[in-house]
């Protein structure tokens, strides 16, 4: 099986680790055997993050390094004794799902290093589904968490994440449906119940239309009708006003003049 310590130098990626033993120190870097065909080679500048004066302040001959491949060349591989980051501003992109540690805590959100240049910030809005107050309701610094990119601004060099996005969306519960179809139908009778008493009310209406008549004016017409033989009518709508009316009216039917 390969191993990067035994992997052929072409097939060595940027960024790969290996262990190497410093052969020789310059002004201008060292040279290190890491069991590869071609030499390693580092520059001053990547001894460490810090400004480096002389090459030895650092590194001596026949010491043991971490080292990474930054790029391999026909003639040899060039490495670093600084950590690469995890990922290049260029490999940052939405939608990328990446794993790192909350490493500080605001009340607005919480910062994550996922092994980019800068810590990547999810909102308090974005930390879980639901109303959260502050961050430290959620997580706590040290946390190793799962998120995703949402955002890149590669000017402000900003990077927006959400832990929120890779939750499942909530299940409605069978018992809240219900209710709903139960609130629709209870709408439903009601807009029938509205629609009885609209035509209760509109045949109301029609019958307070038709006219009223006195007990003078039904004693006259029953009058009229008898003498031309068509009997008794039938009134439609009769409605005493008072027992003065009655009486006017017992007195209209004893005093009528006898017909053929």
């Amino acid at each position: 099986m390969t191993t990067p310590d035994s992997a052929p130098a072409v097939a060595l990626e940027p960024k790969t680790k290996l262990s190497g033993k410093i052969l020789k120190t310059t002004l201008a870097g060292a040279l290190v055997d890491i069991g590869q065909s071609l030499p390693g080679v580092i520059h001053i500048s990547q001894l460490q993050q810090e400004a480096v004066n002389k090459v030895e302040d650092v590194v001596k001959e026949g010491q043991v390094v971490d080292v990474w491949v930054r790029r391999v060349k026909k003639d040899r591989i060039e490495l670093t004794m600084i950590e690469p980051l995890g990922y290049e501003w260029k490999e940052i992109v939405p939608d990328l799902v990446v794993k790192g540690k909350v490493v500080r805590l605001e009340t607005y959100g919480a910062f994550v290093d996922f092994g980019a240049e800068r810590p990547g910030l999810i909102h308090v809005s974005e930390l879980t589904r639901g109303y959260v107050k502050t961050a430290s309701e959620v997580v706590k610094e040290g946390d190793e968490i799962e998120a995703k990119v949402l955002d890149v601004d590669r000017r402000k060099r900003q990077i927006r994440l959400s832990m929120k996005a890779l939750q499942p969306e909530p299940e409605i519960v069978e018992e809240v449906k219900l209710e709903r179809e139960d609130r629709r139908k209870g709408d439903g009778k009601r807009k029938g119940k509205g629609k009885k008493q609209e035509d209760s009310y509109e045949m109301e209406v029609e019958v307070s239309n038709e006219p009223q008549f006195t007990a003078m004016q039904i004693a006259w017409q029953q009058a009229l009708e008898r003498s031309k033989g068509r009997g008794k009518v039938r009134a439609k709508s009769y409605k005493s006003a008072n027992e003065e009316q009655e009486n006017i009216f017992n007195r209209t039917l004893e005093k009528r003049v006898p017909t053929n």
